[in-house]
């Protein structure tokens, strides 16, 4: 009887159980970490959509793998089925064609082998991230704080940077120029918001500032906001490696002192037609728009300000990646062939007659590549990037200190003429120089007044005063020279101003044997050459039977070295020092840097003077670098209060 009875309360328990189902939820807990992976994770991050799409097409009884069977059919039901608000509609749809795109572009034959199709996809992404985020029942801003919204313009950002390099792609392989047209799609496009290059119309690359990583540079600065952020390359490999040969011998007509940036950063934006949401998706008219983000930090997007998206490191990376400037500085120090005779001025970003000028001079057998995280950190500092511009000064290091002195004046006076006739922007006044190591030497001849002392050590040194006055004037253009007077500042970076014993040892003796001015200097600076290859120059005790070059000029013992510290900077220009110590166990007098004595660096007078424990490549430290920010935000700030 008891198991009779318990058979059947056992079997309505199991018709209970039945009829009620199994459990219909059931609950796990997720870390932050995850939770926050989850929820933001899309198309872009995890190449899998995102759980706002998934949920979307869940509510009309979509998946993935059908949707994209048969997308127009797909779209079109996204599009007009109820369950969906217009947001959700937008956002999802613009998502769907970044995959379509990405799908397009795997299913490539060639890799790079942009097709029409493929852009168009982009083009549709792109116009229905812009309808969620201009044309929905909400303003972007009543969304400020929502992920999908960051999503959706990182959709329209990514979505613009793919068009616009598949359309230059295109335009490349049709030879016609941009197109007008794509498929449906019509185009008009306005470049005036960028500083074209002289003489250059289209880029010879454009490159996604997104898809560059750079080993050196210590960081990659950018801006959050709307648009493609590229590098629009304006120098192919032949035309690169012409140029360097022209700077080098002089081949065909005369080369500039200078060069516009060649790598400019670049922000693209599409604007697409219509006032309404349906006008939007209806419309086949779009408008690309270029601008420098270094000029531009808002733009009107449908009727709303929105900040500009921008890359500042990029550009200039590339720059120094391709620039081969390391193996032609060596060669120029030795006076091979593909070396340079001449100073160039590099202008780091298009020329801007608004901002203050920075111009930075390298040291011995160095390049531009010295300054690759000054540089870097100065412009990745927003306040800093707004009223500065750099410009670095290439220059040959086995030239005499004179002849380069002379040479980089002359450069710096026809870049500035050639940009500022009449001097009177912001950019031609109180510029800023820089110097490490004997770049620091130059940088201070360069706000130095000679009073004749020079030409009376030189001549006296080199016996040229009894050979009659025809050989002084022949030197009086390169030893008598006054204080550059656009110049308000100047940093000085472990600069042997008053030599280095360094110079004299039997290794530095030996390289500086080494070293031979090319023919083409010889033939550039004619005079002065033939007059000082005639004398008997004197390093100390040591006559020397050659030009001295710049080694020569950097020992303690050298005449010129030795009056150029005794030539006073010009009052008005203020003065700062950074200096390495290596030898902190020595007393600050008697330290050095390895390279250069604490009490050759050392200038009486200057505004301010930091001491880094660090080698003589000091610039590269960090609290150099963070010191020569403050000096130049010092500058701001009084500039300011005037």
């Amino acid at each position: 009887m008891k198991c009779n009875t318990l058979s059947r309360w056992l079997w309505m328990v199991g018709l209970l159980l039945g009829l009620t189902g199994c459990a219909g939820v059931t609950v796990r807990t997720a870390d932050p970490a995850n939770y926050l992976a989850e929820r933001r994770s899309d198309v872009l991050t995890s190449g899998e959509l995102s759980p706002d799409t998934q949920e979307a097409l869940r509510v009309l009884d979509l998946d993935t793998k059908t949707c994209l069977a048969d997308a127009p059919r797909c779209y079109y039901t996204i599009g007009n089925a109820t369950g969906l608000y217009d947001e959700q509609r937008m956002a999802t749809l613009a998502e769907l064609w970044v995959l379509q795109g990405r799908q397009a572009q795997q299913a490539a034959s060639l890799p790079g082998q942009r097709t029409q199709a493929e852009v168009q996809a982009w083009l549709e992404a792109a116009r229905h991230a812009w309808a969620y985020l201009f044309f929905t029942h909400r303003q972007p801003s009543e969304r400020a704080f929502e992920d999908r919204q960051l999503q959706v313009r990182d959709y329209y950002n990514y979505a613009v940077q793919q068009a616009v390099t598949g359309l230059f792609e295109l335009t490349q392989r049709s030879d016609q120029g941009m197109p007008t047209q794509v498929g449906p799609w019509e185009f008009t496009t306005d470049f005036s918001g960028v500083w074209l290059p002289a003489n250059k119309e289209m880029p010879f690359e454009v490159i996604p500032a997104t898809s560059l990583r750079f080993s050196g540079l210590r960081n990659q600065y950018r801006r959050n906001g709307f648009g493609a952020e590229l590098v629009a390359v304006f120098q192919n490999p032949e035309e690169a490696r012409s140029n360097q040969l022209a700077h080098g011998l002089h081949a065909g007509p005369p080369m500039p002192p200078f060069q516009e940036s060649l790598f400019p950063a670049v922000t693209v934006v599409l604007h697409f037609g219509g006032e309404s949401l349906q006008e939007v998706l209806s419309t086949k008219q779009i408008r690309l728009q270029a601008f420098d983000p270094f000029r531009v930090r808002q733009i009107a997007m449908a009727q709303q300000q929105v900040p500009l998206a921008g890359n500042f490191s990029s550009g200039y990376g590339l720059w120094l990646a391709r620039s081969g400037f390391a193996t032609q500085a060596l060669r120029t120090l030795i006076g091979l062939s593909n070396g340079i005779v001449t100073p160039t001025i590099y202008l780091m970003q298009p020329y801007d007659p608004n901002r203050r000028t920075i111009i930075m001079l390298h040291g011995l057998a160095s390049s531009p590549e010295a300054w690759i995280n000054v540089a870097n950190e100065v412009l990745g500092d927003e306040n800093l990037r707004h009223n500065y511009q750099v410009w670095q000064v290439y220059y040959p290091t086995n030239a005499p200190l004179a002849l380069n002195n002379y040479a980089i004046r002359q450069a710096l006076q026809h870049t500035l003429q050639r940009f500022d006739p009449q001097g009177r922007s912001r950019a031609s006044q109180d510029i800023t120089l820089i110097g490490h190591s004997m770049g620091g030497v130059l940088a201070r001849l360069l706000v130095s007044n000679s009073e004749g002392r020079m030409l009376t050590s030189v001549t006296s040194n080199y016996g040229i005063t009894a050979r009659g006055s025809k050989d002084v004037a022949r030197l009086q253009d390169f030893l008598e020279f006054q204080a550059l007077p656009n110049v308000g500042s100047a940093i000085f970076i472990a600069a042997p101003h008053q030599g280095t014993d360094f110079a004299n040892h039997r290794v530095a003796r030996w390289i500086s044997n080494l070293i031979t001015l090319p023919f083409s200097m010889v033939q550039q600076f004619g005079d002065i050459t033939r007059t000082l290859a005639q004398a008997s120059p004197r390093i100390g005790k040591q006559s020397l039977l050659r030009i001295p070059n710049s080694i020569d000029n950097l020992s303690d013992e050298d005449e010129y070295v030795r009056t150029a510290a005794s030539l006073p900077i010009d009052p008005r220009v203020r003065y700062h020092s950074i200096i390495g110590n290596s030898t902190p166990q020595l007393p600050l007098t008697e330290s050095s840097d390895g390279i250069v004595p604490y009490h050759s660096a050392h200038l009486p007078g200057a505004t301010s003077e930091l001491v880094v424990p660090f080698g003589h490549s000091v610039q590269e430290h960090p609290r150099a670098i963070v010191e020569i920010r403050r000096i130049l935000h010092r500058q701001l700030l009084e500039q300011n209060n005037k």
